[in-house]
């Protein structure tokens, strides 16, 4: 009989991006893997990799009472209905949910994959925050205290924080930096000899520092700098942090920042990019964005943050900034845009960095690893 995974994911895109090789290779392993997440368009396309797709709704950011339960209960009735030998989690309520319907359901093993602790624990300490955050650590607690289960977490700050504030145990959790790269697709290049291009590539979230990137752009712009600014990505509505339609539609008319929208091709947008930026305060895992910068050989600004910092080498392959401050952001981009000299030598930094520590085959081989170990104890 075959060993049979499911993975628990809130969307079908995110899937895609972040965890598509994982669940590859686990299918040429001969698990028989079902895929239960929210589902966009992408139904045909996981179906047409040999997946059994198990459309589920989950409310990204809803916490109405009711409509949490009724989640939940999907969870724990799909759960019943497949009986898989291993469950993986991933992200904030999949892991949460799904980790108590696995313990209640008597799934053999869990995996849950906790890629950077969200805008909850972002939030000024107002007392609805204090209290989520309380309700949250304890969800945790009953979440991960399956007594064969690995916790998967990208940086070593929210590896402690969990440790320290959910009482999870260590030998629980494990560290696997980021979701990997291909360092085939992101190869470098040299950088072309145009008016310097600054990206900014990730969801529209406030949170991710869209807001300080914009203005930076004015800034520079008021100083004469002269570069490109692009901005990669769209709004997302699941999240309360979105930007909207309606600001975007401003930075369009004010041509500052082009609004290139959602793009497939961004190894090919990096390639044509002298510098990648990500002022994220949001808190990352290990963002998936400055691997792939680092892959293509572009120098790096980002946040002092966790997730943020841990994806580079600092002065190395790129500059840490203070988050929510655009302008330390703008004087880093001038900065870089300024030395050619340093801005190309982070650059060919961040490619070393990113073939010794984030190949997506060592990523596979990582998960497969805590999968058999898991399953042999069965």
């Amino acid at each position: 009989m075959k060993r049979k995974i499911l993975f628990l994911v809130n969307v079908d895109w995110f899937f895609i991006s972040h965890r598509l090789p994982i669940a590859l290779e686990a299918l040429a392993q001969g698990y028989e893997v079902h895929i239960a997440t929210n589902i966009t368009d992408k139904q045909d396309v996981l179906s047409g990799y040999g997946f059994i797709v198990h459309p589920l709704k989950i409310g990204r950011s809803s916490i109405g009472i009711v409509k949490e339960i009724i989640t939940f209960m999907r969870i724990l009735l799909l759960f019943r209905c497949v009986s898989p030998n291993l469950v993986h989690l991933v992200t904030i309520k999949p892991v949460l949910y799904g980790g108590i319907a696995a313990r209640l359901t008597r799934i053999p093993g869990v995996v849950s994959a906790i890629p950077g602790l969200g805008f909850l624990f972002v939030k000024k300490a107002t007392l609805k925050a204090r209290l989520l955050r309380y309700l949250v650590l304890l969800l945790y607690r009953l979440a991960l205290g399956h007594p064969n289960q690995r916790v998967i977490l990208q940086n070593s700050s929210d590896q402690n924080y969990l440790i320290n504030s959910a009482g999870i145990p260590q030998k629980k959790t494990c560290l696997i930096r980021g979701s990997g790269v291909n360092l085939a697709e992101f190869s470098f290049t040299p950088e072309l000899d145009t008016v310097p291009v600054v990206v900014m590539a990730s969801r529209l979230l406030k949170d991710k520092g869209v807001l300080e990137f914009v203005n930076a752009a004015k800034l520079l712009q008021t100083e004469g700098i002269e570069a490109k600014f692009q901005l990669v990505g769209k709004p997302d509505p699941g999240n309360p942090e979105s930007i909207t339609k309606e600001e975007m539609a401003v930075w369009a008319e004010e041509k500052v920042v082009a609004c290139l929208g959602f793009r497939s091709d961004i190894a090919k947008i990096f390639a044509n990019a002298h510098i990648v930026v990500l002022p994220s305060y949001y808190l990352e895992g290990l963002p998936k964005v400055l691997i792939e910068a680092a892959a293509a050989g572009r120098a790096v600004i980002t946040t002092d943050k966790p997730g943020c910092r841990d994806a580079i080498e600092p002065d190395v392959s790129g500059v840490l900034i203070p988050a929510g401050d655009a302008e330390a952001l703008a004087n880093a981009i001038a900065l870089l845009i300024k030395d050619k000299a340093l801005r190309q030598r982070m650059g060919k930094a961040g490619r070393a960095l990113a073939k010794r520590a984030f190949g997506i085959e060592r990523v596979v081989a990582a998960h497969l690893q805590i999968y058999g170990e898991l399953i042999e104890k069965l």
